[in-house]
């Protein structure tokens, strides 16, 4: 493979990461705009999360078995057609406002997601020199975090429309005129998600066309063969860390417009641009944290972040008005290194079990299709502010996780979530 060649590969590769981290982080949006189009509870608004991260626990293990016959450009490329399709598949969801509609539309977008990323992080990884493989796969979700940043700034911008009828307000509307203020809300995914099934779909094109090399993965046979998995304890603690970490995640990014609007009675419009800029401190948090591992041991950092995060829900729930939105705005920066010093920690000295390990780790992403229902769950029988002490359970587990590991000084660096 010539260098130019190489340099090209690597470039298509990283602009998956960017597309899957880009729709995957528009469900902060999502979730308090489909709240209002399809006039749902927050538990039923919450389940966009659980068909999105549903996907990923169901589509992990096929998505796999697909690439092993087809390779990972197959992959990659059919992992592009279902984005698109679910894409596309929004504005018949939007023309019709079921939600069922839209949350299999979603469902569909989150499974090509679930092949890009079994796909592309591998491959990235062992494409080019193995020296630096590290470097590629930190540049390579440089642009997944670029895309949390900028996902709910555009979707606040070409999605909420900024307007929300109050019950007083509707009384005093017809059903037709209320009916209408729906499909306009409704209508607002169309062009949004028609444009990124069109971005897709060229990506996609642009990789059939491209001569992508055959990354032909080695066994290590030097690795030696240890007891049952399922003895592991540490991976099994690992394993319900990185489902309570996504859970604790997906429901305090797509629950924030909805907070800050009750809480600090900020405009959804107002609220999508803290998002975007919580979202910024994710992404510094993990450039920030990558430096910090140097000096202090990774698992002493995971302990440190995972009692801010506490202080800063315990702030939350305590402190009235902007402040207590401004809390939770400082939670992402800390949830920076979670995923991969979790992963990392939970693998450790799994040896030739090492990837069964990680596909049981994988599964636990599915704590982002169950958290958030219990967050919405209590946030319908009692309130918003409420409901956000689920987070903060999630992150004293977080806590008591690191703690079992304090002794562990060094661990290996894994791909981020």
């Amino acid at each position: 493979m010539s260098k130019k060649t190489g340099i090209y590969a690597v470039a298509l590769i990283t602009s998956l990461f960017f597309l899957w981290g880009f729709a995957l982080n528009l469900n902060g949006i999502l979730v308090p705009h489909l709240k209002k189009a399809c006039q749902l509870t927050d538990l039923q608004s919450a389940f966009v999360d659980s068909a999105f991260y549903i996907a990923y626990f169901i589509i992990a293990f096929p998505a796999g078995m697909f690439m092993r016959k087809y390779g990972y450009k197959g992959g990659i490329i059919f992992g592009l057609l279902l984005f698109a399709a679910g894409a596309f598949l929004l504005y018949p969801a939007a023309e019709t406002r079921l939600y069922a509609f839209f949350l299999f539309a979603l469902f569909v977008t989150a499974s090509g997601c679930a092949f890009l990323e079994t796909a592309a992080n591998p491959y990235i990884n062992n494409l080019g020199d193995p020296a630096g493989a590290t470097q590629r796969i930190n540049f390579a979700q440089s642009f997944n975090g670029a895309a949390a940043t900028i996902a709910p700034w555009v979707g606040g911008k070409f999605i909420l429309s900024g307007i929300t009828i109050s019950a007083a307000q509707q009384k005093g509307m017809s059903i037709q005129h209320f009916n209408n203020y729906l499909q306009s809300e409704s209508n607002a995914v169309k062009i949004p998600y028609i444009i990124i099934g069109l971005v897709v779909l060229i990506v996609a094109v642009l990789v059939w066309r491209t001569n992508l090399p055959d990354i032909q993965e080695h066994k290590d046979e030097s690795q030696p063969v240890g007891s049952s998995i399922l003895k592991e304890t540490n991976l099994w603690l690992g394993v319900a860390g990185i489902f309570f970490y996504v859970g604790a995640q997906a429901s305090i990014v797509s629950f924030f417009i909805r907070y800050s609007k009750f809480v600090g009675e900020i405009g959804e419009k107002h609220a999508a641009d803290l998002l975007a800029l919580a979202m910024l401190g994710f992404m510094i948090g993990r450039f920030f944290g990558t430096v910090l591992m140097k000096y202090i041991a990774p698992v002493k950092l995971l302990i440190v972040y995972s009692v801010i995060n506490c202080m800063l829900l315990i702030l939350a729930f305590t402190v009235d008005g902007n402040f207590s939105v401004y809390a939770i705005m400082g939670i992402p920066f800390f949830m920076s290194i979670m995923f991969p010093t979790i992963f990392s920690l939970s693998i450790r000295g799994l040896g030739e079990r090492t990837k069964l390990g990680s596909s049981f780790l994988i599964m636990g992403i599915v704590g982002g299709a169950v958290i958030p229902l219990a967050l919405g769950k209590v946030s319908d029988l009692s309130s918003i502010r409420v409901a956000y002490l689920i987070p903060l359970i999630c992150f004293a587990y977080i806590f008591y996780f690191a703690f079992k590991n304090i002794n562990v000084k060094n661990v290996q660096q894994v791909i981020a979530h």
